[in-house]
């Protein structure tokens, strides 16, 4: 009679193990069901967005390479073939393709348009920062004005208004010192020059801002207490100022740099506009692309040298971000 209620007992206990562990398993499926869910719920409603992207940005990438490795040009336009690496090393090895030439400039025009830029927008705005200086709103509101006008305006005032030839405002103070006409824009050095003022001229308030919030930020007990250890100006720079505004002024250094490096409206419209060309054959290597696809009808060399400029964009940046990541 016991074993039989035992044996009735221990049915009992496994079925309701069962059950239970049946209840488990269908709890523990249904939790999976819904962090799969919850895990593609972010990429479906980026999915828009993604596409988007992928259209607008990845797919014109993809076949700017895909045009490279291809010999399209103005009489090769439907009957094109794939040529590998050919126009990659026709711009890269042949030192008489132009390639290199326009690199050398890009890399110069950058490196001394953001030194001179830091520098006087540094001295610059720490005299706008000086407690005595009056006014200073006002000579901060005028600093805006070229770097809010359009681009087209600035560039057509600069070379109707100053360095042209006849009746140019520089030209005129040459003549009224004695001294003769010069022209600006038809030889590369002066052209070059000439292209730089401009562009500080354009780009120098922007960084002069940035420079004046960035030394605004800094608690100026610091410098009471330097001057009290008997620190001078180089001194208080080097100790405070500098460590202090370098982690504020990174990316907006980085983001000019990236402006400069691309710089394009600046040299084309001064000295190679069609219509009104000045006689310098100055180029950057994106005023190079541009003439190879649109002058030359190039366009397999054009999107080579693309492909070869996103390369050095992109290192930049890993090599940019790898650094603002130190300072954070």
């Amino acid at each position: 009679m016991y074993q039989g209620i035992t044996a009735c007992i221990r049915s009992g206990m496994q079925a309701a193990r069962c059950a239970g562990v049946r209840q488990d398993a269908h709890f523990f499926e249904r939790g999976n069901s819904m962090k799969n869910r919850q895990k593609l719920r972010p990429w479906i409603y980026s999915l828009p967005a993604l596409t988007l992207v992928g259209l607008i940005v990845v797919f014109p990438i993809l076949y700017t390479g895909y045009i490279s490795l291809t010999n399209m040009n103005l009489y090769h336009w439907d009957h094109y073939e794939v040529i590998g690496l050919d126009n990659f090393g026709r711009a890269l090895l042949k030192v008489d393709s132009g390639f290199l030439k326009a690199l050398l400039t890009t890399v110069l025009w950058t490196v001394f348009n953001m030194v001179i830029q830091v520098v006087l927008a540094f001295f610059i705005a720490l005299g706008l920062n000086v407690r005595e200086m009056k006014l200073a709103r006002v000579y901060k509101t005028l600093l805006m004005f070229p770097w809010a006008m359009p681009a087209y305006v600035s560039i057509l005032l600069w070379r109707v208004g100053m360095f042209n030839t006849e009746f140019g405002f520089l030209n005129k103070i040459l003549l009224s010192l004695g001294l003769g006409k010069m022209n600006f824009l038809s030889e590369n050095v002066p052209a070059f020059l000439s292209c730089m003022v401009l562009n500080l001229w354009m780009a120098l308030p922007f960084m002069i801002m940035m420079m004046d919030g960035a030394l605004q930020s800094v608690d100026r007990s610091y410098y009471e207490s330097a001057r009290l250890d008997g620190a001078g100006f180089w001194k208080q720079c080097r100790y405070i100022t500098f460590p202090a505004i370098r982690p504020i002024l990174l990316p907006s250094v980085i983001m000019t740099t990236f402006t400069t490096f691309k710089q394009f409206d600046i040299v084309y419209l001064l000295t190679m506009q069609k219509g009104s060309l000045s006689g310098a054959t100055l180029q950057t290597i994106i005023t190079y692309a541009h003439q190879n696809a649109f002058v030359s009808n190039n366009y397999g060399l054009s999107s080579a040298v693309s492909i070869v400029i996103f390369g050095f964009i992109i290192v930049f940046s890993l090599f940019t971000n790898r650094g603002v990541k130190e300072e954070a």
